[in-house]
Formats: C-alpha cells, structure tokens, sequence
C-alpha cells in the first residue's frame, strides 16, 4: 500500500505545488501591470505561466522520483525522461522571457518615438534578435538533450578529432545559407532596409511585410507575397522609396496634338489638385518635355506625402485631364492626319 500512496502523494503534491505557484505569479504579474501602466513588461511576463509551471513540476519530480519510488523497475528511464522535458521546458521559459524583454523594449520605444523610420528599422532589429536568441536556445537545449544519452558523449568525443575537416565540408555545403544568414544581420544593423519600407524589386513594387535571418517577405500592391532571399539585397541595386522620408514625387505623361492648350491645361491641373486630398502641396507643374511629328508630349509633375497617395494623385490628374479635354477641347487630342499622295513631276523632254 505504501508504494502505491507514497508515489500517488508525490506526483499530486507537486502538482498542487505547481499550481498553487502559478496562481501566486499570475497575481504578483497582474498587480505589477496595474501599478506599472508605462511598461507592459509585466503583462507580457504572465506568457510564462505555463513554461513556469512545467519547470517547476519537472523539477519536483526529478529530484524526488528515486526516493518516492515512481516506477522502481524504470528508474533510469524515468529520470532521462524527466531530465529532457526540464531542459526542453526551460529553454521555452527562456525563451519567453527573453521575448517579453524585447517586445516591451520595442513598445516603450515605438510610444516615444515620432520618427516613424526609426521605429521600422528598431522594430526589424527586433524581430532579427529574437529570431537569434530562439535559435541558440533551441540549439544548445536539443545539444544538451542529445548529451544526457551516454551513446551521444561517446559519438561526440570521437567526432572530435573529425571537428575540423566536418566544419570545412559543413561550411562549403551550407556557404548559400551562411550567406543569407549574415545577409540578414546585415540588414538587421546596417539599416539598409526596414520592415514597413516600399521598395520595387524585380521590377515589383510592394512593402517589406517580414525579415528573418535567411529570406524576406514583400507584400505586393496586389497583396502577392514575393519571398526573397536576404542576400539579394546585399548584393543587387533595389530602390527603396522609404529611404530619407516617405515623400515622393510622380509624373503624368500625355501625348496631345501640337494645338493643345497648355496655358489652361496648367490652370486645370491647379483646381484638380486643389480637389485631390492625396495631393500634399509640395510642389505641381506641367511643361511640354518632347515632340514628334504628329504629338506633343505634356508631362505633369505632382508630390504625394507616400507612395500610395502618389499612386492615387497620380491616377486622378490624368482621368481629369484627359475628362477635361475631350469635354473642351477635342481638337487636342491626338490623331492620325492623312493627304493625298503627291505625283511625282513628270521627267521632260528635250
């Protein structure tokens, strides 16, 4: 009777204890948050409730499971399962911690902050160092899982003297991805580009949507995900519209005929960016840039405070322009002007 109470009180006595703990730090969290509205460090920490718990548990048993006598004939087996759910459950706590600790730096920082391109590029430092911390931390838990076996030491001291032949082999097998990897802190730090930028790659214009070590997302005016690796924007030119503020200027061309209005053609782009509420004030023109036998090519300038609007200002100027001269003037418009051929003179004679 004893073997079977003394594991039954054990296992639910560290449960009980478990719980118990998890409820008295979710309240010392909540009552942290409420007096501490500038920071939400602490309502993030409550994350870590469950990895917490699990910790606390797997350690319990772990170090009263021999003297409890749960499972006596596997003993061994026991304590290597323990052991691997602890190191796996306190490289997720770790791992929350440190993402807690990260997302309530960035949001005291981006609540402060008014320089919008600052905020994107802290916000992909972020992400980039979190990506980082995770993958060490899954690194050396999976190593330290994969050491509890004695068959893995033995495995691993006679790699050793191989360490140096298999790092040659594994770099030049894996030169793409340590490439991209590197690629990626790069930009993380180097501030080239940003989540949240416009940038037209590949002759596709779209927003940096996601950056991770090893490839980029950029969601494309026409919500297309296009995914990239990060070394291409360390090796190729791209344009990136978001570099030294989002504020861009665009250009209408129209082909007319040689009589067009230009004077009132100015004038009417006035009152249609007066209307336009994209239009940011800036700066508007409209000068003849070309001509050709038949046309004339009219090139409207306009200013927009972001690559959207530009988009729409864009679009507008010319549906009205082309509305207001068919309205009009017609004549302007461009049109193919036809003759009768000319005979040739007739040779003389003499």
């Amino acid at each position: 009777m004893e073997n079977v109470l003394r594991p039954v009180a054990v296992i639910g006595g560290s449960l009980v204890i478990t719980l118990l703990a998890g409820w008295v730090l979710d309240l010392l969290l909540r009552r942290a948050d409420a007096r501490h509205h500038e920071t939400p460090l602490w309502d993030l920490l409550r994350r870590c409730r469950v990895p917490f718990q699990i910790v606390l548990c797997t350690a319990l048993l772990r170090g009263s499971y021999r003297s409890s006598r749960i499972l006596p004939q596997h003993a061994d087996g026991v304590g290597r399962t323990l052991t691997l759910i602890l190191i796996a459950s306190t490289a997720w706590l770790l791992v929350r911690i440190a993402t807690a600790i990260v997302d309530s730096g960035y949001a005291r920082y981006a609540s402060g902050s008014r320089d919008a391109a600052r905020v994107r590029r802290v916000r992909t430092q972020v992400t980039l160092i979190q990506r980082v911390v995770t993958a060490v931390v899954s690194v050396v838990a999976i190593a330290a899982m994969l050491l509890t076996f004695p068959a893995m030491r033995t495995v691993g001291t006679s790699m050793l003297a191989s360490a140096g032949v298999l790092g040659i082999v594994a770099g030049v097998a894996a030169q793409s991805s340590l490439g991209n990897l590197f690629a990626g802190l790069q930009i993380a730090f180097g501030d080239t580009v940003r989540i949240g930028d416009t940038v037209v790659v590949d002759k596709e214009w779209g927003t940096v949507e996601e950056i991770t070590l090893t490839f980029l997302i950029v969601r494309t005016w026409d919500e297309r995900r296009i995914t990239m690796p990060v070394s291409y924007f360390t090796s190729k030119p791209y344009e990136n519209w978001s570099r030294g503020g989002p504020q861009m200027t665009g250009t209408v061309f129209l082909h007319l005929d040689h009589s067009a209005p230009i004077e009132l053609m100015r004038e009417e782009l006035a009152l249609i960016l007066k209307e336009t509420p994209e239009w940011d004030g800036r700066a508007s023109g409209l000068v003849v840039t070309d001509t050709t036998p038949s046309t004339i090519e009219v090139r409207a300038i306009v200013t927009a405070k972001d690559a959207d609007d530009l988009w729409t200002v864009r679009c507008a100027v010319r549906e009205r322009l082309v509305a207001w001269l068919v309205a009009h003037h017609p004549y302007a418009l461009p049109r193919l002007t036809t003759a009768d051929a000319l005979r040739p003179p007739a040779p003389r004679r003499g």
